[in-house]
């Protein structure tokens, strides 16, 4: 079973795009979009995402990639 990240298009249109096309491409991870995750503070307030239902948020694309990987690698699922 892989990791599960969550984006929503709002926060993707604010800047989190680019860290969804790179994790989209890892085939180790399942990554989705949804109109909305219902996180509109967190969302009005930088870049975020879901992994596996928590929250991982960073100011930038690139440290939100960062922050993900190192959620995971903190956070195994077994």
């Amino acid at each position: 079973m892989n990791p599960i990240i969550e984006f929503c298009i709002s926060n993707m249109a604010n800047g989190s795009q680019e860290a969804f096309d790179i994790l989209e491409q890892d085939t180790n991870l399942d990554v989705l979009e949804y109109g909305c995750l219902s996180y509109c503070t967190t969302c009005s307030m930088g870049l975020y995402c879901l992994v596996n239902g928590d929250i991982v948020e960073a100011d930038t694309s690139e440290e939100l990639v960062q922050k993900v990987y190192e959620y995971i690698e903190e956070n195994p699922m077994f």
